[in-house]
């Protein structure tokens, strides 16, 4: 078995984007420009809405929530166990995340807990497509529709997938998506909004661009904007055209992406159903970005070590956020036991199209040897 440099993630690149990225070299504009654009319009072709691009998935996070006008003293509603990008993109806004409990069968935001933690000061909710598996997505729209709330969803992990025959970002409030090294697509670093509100979609445009008004249209045409006023704060988070060349290339190349992440996905699934504990995932739907397994029984480190003895890289997405200095005295984290034990439990398997058949069955071998 071929396991030499086995990786737990990475970027499937190739000529396609080398070619991509030497075109804009050779053109010497490299900032924003009409390579953005026209990634723009293909990833608008893609959902059927509106798209922004900029230049991480947190950087996304941020101005849809200063676009919806989030500010000092408003919560968001996030579920602790997510990467540290939520919380700190609302944190940036002056409002406080309020880490809530993920539901025992799909790791994603539990309204129960959540509605247990809403206050006059709530504002958002901002669900996250943990893995790629969107949960019950329909109740938390009817939730935030109930409380009066915007949604913002962190679909980072779940570029491609579909929730009852619709493409996630082609309908909703507004949806957030990274596009770093190793994401579903990457543009190297990136992250990209879709919604449709025009105004929420104008201030992110002119947000990313240090709020100068209007000066995407002027970029997008070679040129800059000199003469110009400022309304609110903004910042540098705008998307470069080497950054889009590679994002186009993989746009290009997603549909084969797409099918081997949920070739993989089903093996695992498969092989390792029953032996541990697995998402609730249907991965006709979900094209997902990682593979988690729970192994309950104080087994987890166990589990890692053999694997990492057998040359096999593992991760644990992720130390919930109530656990982190910066956050653990927002609020009271004792609903969130749930939350930690199921942290103790987490091991992320490796999972990109690099992989072979082969690696994943070698992989359920071991832990099958292991658990029994």
């Amino acid at each position: 078995m071929e396991i030499e440099n086995m990786k737990l993630s990475k970027s499937i690149i190739g000529q396609e984007e080398i070619d991509a990225v030497t075109d804009v070299l050779k053109r010497e504009y490299l900032g924003m420009g009409q390579d953005v654009m026209k990634f723009e319009e293909e990833l608008g072709c893609f959902f059927k809405r509106n798209v922004t691009l900029v230049n991480t998935g947190t950087a996304a996070l941020h101005l849809a929530l200063q676009g919806i006008g989030i500010e000092l003293g408003d919560e968001v509603l996030v579920q602790s166990l997510t990467y540290v990008s939520c919380f700190q993109a609302i944190k940036a806004t002056g409002a406080t995340p309020v880490a809530c409990e993920v539901c025992d069968d799909s790791l994603t935001l539990d309204l129960k807990d959540a509605e247990l933690k809403l206050t006059p000061r709530t504002k958002a909710i901002m669900p996250v497509h943990y893995a790629g598996n969107v949960g019950e997505l329909d109740k938390v729209y009817d939730f935030a529709k109930k409380h009066h709330l915007r949604v913002i969803e962190d679909a980072s992990h779940a570029f491609g997938t579909t929730f009852q025959g619709r493409l996630i970002g082609s309908f909703g409030d507004i949806c957030c998506i990274s596009m770093d090294g190793i994401k579903n697509i990457t543009s190297g670093e990136g992250g990209m909004i879709i919604t449709d509100d025009p105004v929420v979609g104008q201030k992110i445009k002119d947000a990313r661009l240090l709020g100068v008004e209007n000066d995407t249209e002027s970029r997008y045409k070679g040129q800059r904007t000199w003469l110009f006023d400022v309304h609110y704060q903004g910042w540098r988070y705008h998307m470069s055209n080497i950054m889009a060349a590679i994002g186009r290339a993989q746009l290009n190349k997603f549909p084969t992406f797409k099918d081997k992440r949920r070739l993989l996905a089903k093996i695992y699934q498969k092989r390792l159903s029953g032996l541990v504990k697995l998402i609730d995932c249907n991965y006709d739907e979900v094209v997902p970005h990682i593979f988690v397994i729970r192994v309950e029984g104080g087994k987890r480190d166990m589990v890692k070590e053999v694997l990492a003895k057998e040359g096999i890289p593992t991760g644990m997405h992720y130390r919930p956020n109530h656990l982190l200095t910066l956050f653990c005295n927002n609020q009271d984290n004792g609903t969130l036991k749930h939350t930690e034990k199921v942290y103790k439990e987490l091991i992320t398997l490796p999972l990109h199209p690099g992989l072979t058949e082969n690696n994943i069955n070698f992989i359920c071998d071991i832990i099958k040897r292991v658990l029994e």
